[in-house]
């Protein structure tokens, strides 16, 4: 099979027309992205008989994702994550956003990045192809400063990889903390939950977080709780466990310190098995953090693509990024984005089956 792009028309968003396109590898393997938000809307992986499924939690056309709060398999920026009490001083001058999540900002506000249309190019190269997002967030946008402007490539390898490719610039200081929010299911989009999924996250501390899931700013060692993956674990079988870091998110909602090589090399920060289909998934990322949501406020609302509720855990989150509320912790790694510098960062979701 040849790889290619195929795109077609996906609606419109306050009269803007939007479009779905298709990446096809040459093993088949299927990826398929709406420029609105940067959502991909679904991604067919073989299991360990070759048999295709979806894996990614999404909707069969615009109105769904219209609809949804969840922010599902969208771009998330300015910020990923919280910012506590929305707002932040940089250079001496605060900056006040929406409070989108009780008193809280949340993925960069009421109309983050997942909120917007992108323009949309189809790119290639030898073993993979791709679409390239561009998007320029205004100076005030949201709340944030300066003009920043993104792109974001996904590729599509012919090693069944999804590699995503962040770079952005500003004419004025910032913050930037950008993410992907897909929603994963191993066994198939709309099969019930995951927590027979065997996860490894690559980490031996966590930001611990208060009621409201904003960092306390202490940074906990992993041993001994129910939130240490360095072996695997299936999801759900400490998630009920007695423990304060567990009930504040009900259940898995933490940012995982990974433990890098190097700060900026590419890193393991992640695997997860499915041992039913055999599927397996390995999260590599030059960011020093990996958010891990186990999808707990996923309340039946949505209805998938399959015609099927997304209830209570039916998907899994792996969001590489910085940490939360980073803007208020001069501890944490910066986020702050200067001009005449570039941001750029790289995640790698690789889909394998044994």
């Amino acid at each position: 099979m040849t790889m290619h792009c195929e795109k077609k028309s996906f609606g419109r968003v306050n009269g803007v027309p939007v479009d779905l396109f298709t990446l096809i590898n040459a093993n088949g393997v299927t990826m398929t992205v709406t420029n609105y938000g940067g959502t991909v809307t679904s991604l067919t992986v073989p299991d360990r008989n070759g048999n295709m499924a979806d894996v990614v939690l999404g909707f069969n056309d615009i109105s769904g994702y219209l609809k949804t709060k969840a922010h599902h398999g969208a771009i998330i920026g300015r910020t990923g994550n919280r910012i506590g009490n929305a707002r932040f001083t940089l250079e001496g001058k605060e900056y006040k956003l929406a409070a989108n999540n009780g008193k809280n900002n949340l993925h960069g506000g009421f109309k983050g990045f997942d909120r917007v249309v992108w323009e949309a190019a189809e790119v290639r190269k030898s073993d993979a192809i791709g679409l390239e997002l561009k998007y320029l967030s205004k100076d005030g946008e949201e709340g944030f400063p300066g003009n920043l402007s993104v792109t974001v490539v996904y590729w599509l390898t012919n090693a069944n990889e999804w590699i995503i490719e962040y770079t952005a610039t500003t004419d004025k200081t910032t913050v930037v903390n950008l993410t992907q929010h897909a929603y994963f299911n191993l066994v198939g989009e709309g099969s019930g939950d995951v927590l027979d999924h065997e996860v490894m996250l690559n980490a031996s501390r966590f930001v611990a977080g208060d009621e409201g899931l904003i960092p306390t700013r202490e940074i906990l060692e992993v041993r001994g709780t129910p939130l240490d993956f360095t072996t695997p674990f299936a999801i759900g079988a400490r998630v009920n466990a007695d423990h304060p870091q567990l009930k504040a998110g009900r259940g898995y909602d933490h940012n995982w310190v990974i433990n890098q090589k190097r700060s900026g090399e590419p890193t393991l920060a992640a695997t997860v098995f499915e041992p039913k289909s055999g599927r397996y998934l390995e999260v590599t990322t030059t960011e020093p953090g990996v958010q891990f949501y186990i999808g707990n406020f996923l309340d039946g609302s949505d209805i998938g693509k399959s015609g099927k509720p997304y209830v209570f855990r039916s998907g899994f989150c792996l969001e590489t990024q910085h940490f939360p509320d980073s803007p208020n912790n001069p501890a944490f790694p910066s986020v702050v984005l200067k001009p005449g510098q570039i941001y750029r960062t790289i995640t790698i979701y690789r889909f394998l089956a044994k």
